[in-house]
């Protein structure tokens, strides 16, 4: 097979997610062999390649415009996500960290309940523990959509943090993230304490 036939399913595999080479062994091969090519393809397009070989994961992201490309249309939309789930992820990332400094197994797993237990410490209370919990159902299904959580096969209940998370969030959204939530909390105080007087 010649590079012109290998490059057409890279960039189909690229365009339509994350390719990870646990899953796409050849499709890695062939990006790793071809990558100059793939940047230069999506560089016209208005995207560019994140290939992080340590990790094992390759993504297209839209380049940041620059004047000439102002009025180049997005082919990458951004999509805001709400306050539970990106609290999810800032826990996960968090908890991926802390994983890593350990230095042990590479694949880190954690179960709903975990994940629901560190949400409560963020949300507030509430009599209907069986709404909350549906509610975190919905989260946690916006998360494994998003493609940062993998349910583990014949476990319901149990996840593999994805290591793509450490790309998406990394330690200015942290940062940012922190602010709002002390932003919200501090809020969230007062609301409490004028509602007490």
């Amino acid at each position: 097979m010649n590079d012109d036939d290998r490059l057409g399913p890279i960039l189909v595999h690229l365009f339509q997610g994350v390719l990870y080479q646990e899953y796409a062994a050849a499709q890695w091969q062939a990006l790793l062999d071809l990558q100059a090519r793939v940047r230069d393809y999506c560089a016209v397009i208005g995207l560019e390649l994140i290939f992080d070989e340590a990790e094992g994961y390759a993504y297209l992201r839209q380049r940041p415009r620059s004047l000439e490309e102002a009025d180049m249309p997005r082919l990458v939309q951004r999509r805001p996500l709400s306050f539970p789930v990106s609290l999810i992820l800032v826990l996960l990332r968090k908890k991926l960290a802390e994983f890593d400094a350990t230095g042990g197994d590479t694949r880190l797993v954690v179960s709903r309940e975990d994940i629901a237990e560190q949400m409560r410490l963020f949300l507030p209370d509430t009599a209907n523990e069986a709404r909350l919990l549906d509610r975190m159902e919905t989260h946690m299904n916006k998360v494994v959509e998003l493609g940062f959580l993998r349910r583990l096969r014949g476990q319901d209940s149990q996840y593999e943090v994805r290591r793509i998370l450490k790309a998406f969030v990394d330690a200015q959204w942290l940062d940012e993230f922190d602010k709002r939530l002390d932003a919200y909390t501090s809020h969230a105080s007062s609301a409490i304490g004028e509602e007490s007087t």
